[in-house]
């Protein structure tokens, strides 16, 4: 290589990240068993301050077990040990953990069973995506109710947590990053 050809950028010299890469896994939001009878659907879109989509995001989703078990099943990523390829979910155990890329559209969609969480049932959501040094910490309520988290907030801001029910067994929760409206994200010491 002459002294004036430069070699091409590797992800190690430009600027992440690069979420859509690796860490998306096929069906990491169907959490819910295939026919599962008490499926939900949370679904939504995730929008910059300016409430542009955001088609490069990265969601983490936990939450506890319908019977409020917190300990989930091991089996989102599991691989085939012959192949090392992707062998997906069993089918059978609920494991309490999705992952899901955002569409071009900023659009996110999460097939899972109903919390039991004690008091309001709420999915827990981490946010990763471009411009974010340190990815965010949210929640997903169902329902609206007495919980300490959502008591401290004043209503304007209690509201960008709570989910609308739309058709049956379908919720909708809008994530918004920065600006007007911008959901309430947790810190964690």
């Amino acid at each position: 290589m002459s002294t004036t050809e430069r070699p091409l950028p590797t992800p190690a010299h430009t600027i992440g990240p690069f979420y859509g890469h690796a860490l998306p896994f096929p069906g990491g939001g169907e959490i819910a068993p295939p026919g599962h009878p008490d499926t939900i659907t949370l679904h939504g879109h995730v929008l910059d301050g300016a409430g542009a989509p955001v088609p490069d995001a990265l969601l983490d989703f936990w939450q506890a077990a319908p019977d409020g078990s917190l300990s989930g099943a091991p089996g989102s990523l599991r691989r085939d040990p012959s192949t090392g390829g992707f062998l997906g979910r069993n089918g059978v155990d609920f494991t309490g953990f999705g992952r899901i890329a955002t569409d071009t559209d900023g659009r996110y969609a999460l097939r899972t069973l109903p919390p039991g969480n004690a008091g309001v049932p709420y999915i827990a959501v981490c946010v990763f995506a471009r411009g974010l040094t340190h990815h965010l910490f949210t929640r997903a309520y169902l329902a609206d109710g007495t919980d300490p988290l959502l008591d401290a907030l004043p209503d304007e801001r209690r509201a960008t947590l709570i989910a609308s029910a739309g058709a049956p067994r379908t919720y909708r929760l809008d994530i918004r990053l920065q600006g007007e409206g911008e959901t309430v994200f947790l810190e964690f010491p």
